[in-house]
Order: structure tokens, then sequence, then C-alpha cells
């Protein structure tokens, strides 16, 4: 052989050996890119189930959230009335004590029987008025002239000293929960 075509071949060996160097580089930047997407891919599998796994978590304790506040809010409506029931008891405490001594006044006059009596139901009302007061019950006006949202008229007088259409005698109070009418005043107004 000669020498060019020594060169020749040489230069095939080398030319094939950068080849075979290439592809083998290749081979290898391939295995790690395939390395390296299938690291994204399982470090994205493990974010998404640790997302999902908060989200179950976060789901979890706002459903328990949502029916500890139901069950607050049926207990609130069920025990509204506890403050002013508990207000109503020393009314009937009063009551309670004024029967009692009734029973212990049997030696007592009647007259001055009649006076304990009476300081007791005054003392209730007074008791009663006070409990209504805490609680935004208010008397209904009756002062002045009719209003058929808070007086029910249940007669109508003929007056000298009332105006028509003014009211001239209250036969029963009526009562205001805050704005709110519980029972209308029951009146008999002027009729000229």
């Amino acid at each position: 052989m000669s020498e060019k075509q020594e060169e020749l071949n040489n230069e095939e060996i080398v030319q094939n050996e950068e080849v075979q160097e290439e592809t083998v580089e290749n081979t290898e930047a391939t295995e790690s890119v395939e390395l390296r997407e299938e690291d994204k891919i399982a470090e994205l599998e493990a974010k998404l189930k640790e997302s999902e796994d908060k989200y179950f978590r976060v789901h979890a304790d706002f459903e328990n959230i949502k029916k500890r506040l139901e069950k607050e809010k049926y207990q609130a409506i069920d025990y509204a009335s506890e403050k002013f029931a508990k207000d109503l008891l020393a009314p009937i405490d009063t009551l309670e004590m004024a029967l009692a001594a009734e029973e212990a006044a049997s030696g007592m006059a009647a007259e001055e029987l009649l006076a304990k009596l009476k300081e007791g139901v005054e003392l209730t009302i007074k008791n009663f008025n006070t409990a209504f007061e805490k609680h935004d019950i208010n008397l209904v006006e009756t002062d002045g002239e009719f209003d058929p949202n808070f007086h029910n008229a249940i007669m109508q007088v003929e007056s000298d000293e009332h105006e028509d259409g003014q009211i001239v005698q209250v036969m029963q109070k009526g009562y205001k929960f805050k704005d709110r009418l519980l029972r209308p005043a029951m009146v008999s107004i002027c009729k000229k």
C-alpha cells in the first residue's frame, strides 16, 4: 500500500473513532436527558401528590369548620331566650314571696294584708318592667293620635276633652320589641 492510502485509512480510522466517540457522547447525552426528564416527571408527580394531599386536608378542615358553625348556629337559636328567661325569674320569685306572705299573715288585719299584697304586686310589675327594659321591650306610646300600626281601636267614644281620632282610654297596653310590634295597644278613640 501506498503512503497515501495508509494516510487515508488512518484518517478514516480517526474519523470512525471520532464518530464513535460522538455517538457514545450523544448516547450518554440522550441517556442523561432521559434521566433528567424522568427525574422531572417523578418530581412533578411528587409535587402533584403533595398538592392533592394539601387540598384534601384543607377541604376536610373547611367541612369540619362548616359543621361546627352550623351546630353553633342552631345552639344560638335554641338558647336565644336564655338571658330573657333568667331575667323573668325575679318577678316569679316576687309573686311566690307575695303568696307566702299571705299564708303567713293569718293574724293580720285585712287592710294590712291588702296593703302588703299591693306592695308585692307593684314590686313584681317593677321587676317585669326592669327585665323588659333590659331586653329592649318597651310600651307602645298611647298619648295623642291613633296609629293603626301600633294601636287597635276596640271602640269609639264621644269626648269633649279630646279631638277626633285621639286616644281616650287604654284598655290593654301594647309592647314593642326593639322596632317590631309584639302586641298592639287596645284603645278607645274619640269620635265627634
